[in-house]
């Protein structure tokens, strides 16, 4: 049996607003690059541009849901997606 396609995404935290309940940032994965912006308040992802988007939305995601409350602005992170790009 072959091991599951695996991809590293980059991860930076360009602002974090607790009046405007969100996170923004940029992640970087196989090639592509999309800027997000997290309403963790209400538990919303937005993916700019749209291209591979659907790549990377749910996994981003789900790192931000866990890991929330560890990031910082100007902090760089990895997370691992089970596909490749």
């Amino acid at each position: 049996m072959s091991p599951l396609p695996v991809t590293t995404a980059h991860l930076r935290v360009l602002r974090q607003s607790f009046q405007d309940q969100c996170l923004e940032g940029e992640v970087q994965a196989g090639g592509f690059a999309w800027q997000f912006c997290w309403a963790f308040d209400r538990g919303e992802l937005t993916v700019e541009p749209s291209l591979g988007r659907a790549l990377i939305q749910d996994a981003l995601q789900r790192f931000l849901v866990k890991a929330d409350y560890h990031l910082e602005p100007g902090g760089d992170y990895t997370f691992t997606v089970r596909a490749r790009f």
